[in-house]
Formats: C-alpha cells, structure tokens, sequence
C-alpha cells in the first residue's frame, strides 16, 4: 500500500487555529485535516445550541469540558468531560450546552464545507 501525501499542514497548533463564531455562544475552530478526516473544537457558552442537522460524514464528538444534552435521531443523553458519541451517517443530531464547555469532533471525510 502506498501512504498518502501528508496533509497541510501536518502539524497544527491550537494557538494558530483560527476561531468561527458558528451560532449565538457558539464558536469553531478546524485542527489538523486530509481528504479522509478533520479534527475540530467547537466551544460553548453555556445556553449555546449546536442546531439539529444531519450531514453525509461519520463524526465522533468528545466532551473536553462541559455538560452537553446530546441528540442523536430520537436519542438524547447527557454528556460530561470525557464521553463521547458516534453520529452516523446522514443521522440527524444537534446538542445544547447546560455548563459552558468544549466539544472535540472529528469526522470522516473531511468537512470541506468547514474550509474557507
């Protein structure tokens, strides 16, 4: 199997990544990325709301810190500092932020809708 080019840039602070305000209390910042995966912060105010929607990626969310209700289809749960969730596919979902915190996401393929 021949790797794949690296991506650029490989390597990405979090001081250099740029914040995009998103939504009322609600900003996001793209991490490292290659065709195949993206790594972003999204962070909360606390009453921020992630609205419900649906996308053809695969994601993963991870709770840094906050207390999230996370809705996936009919599903909701609260979330605290390290749960996390997998978002299949076309699933629709959203999240409401109860304790001002930070949601790490990760999706296959990459987001280039998130790309400026």
């Amino acid at each position: 199997m021949t790797p794949q080019p690296i991506a650029e840039p490989a390597f990405v602070t979090d001081a250099a990544a740029a914040w995009e305000t998103t939504g009322p209390g609600v900003r996001r910042k793209v991490l490292a990325h290659g065709p195949d995966l993206m790594l972003t912060r999204v962070a909360f105010e606390a009453g921020g709301v992630g609205a419900r929607h649906q996308h053809p990626h695969a994601q993963l969310s991870y709770v840094e810190s906050g207390v999230f209700e996370y809705t996936i289809e009919a599903e909701t749960h609260t979330l605290r500092p390290g749960d996390s969730c997998y978002v299949p596919p076309l699933a629709w979902h959203g999240v409401a932020c109860i304790e001002a915190g930070v949601l790490v996401d990760a999706f296959t393929p990459r987001r280039d809708d998130f790309l400026s």
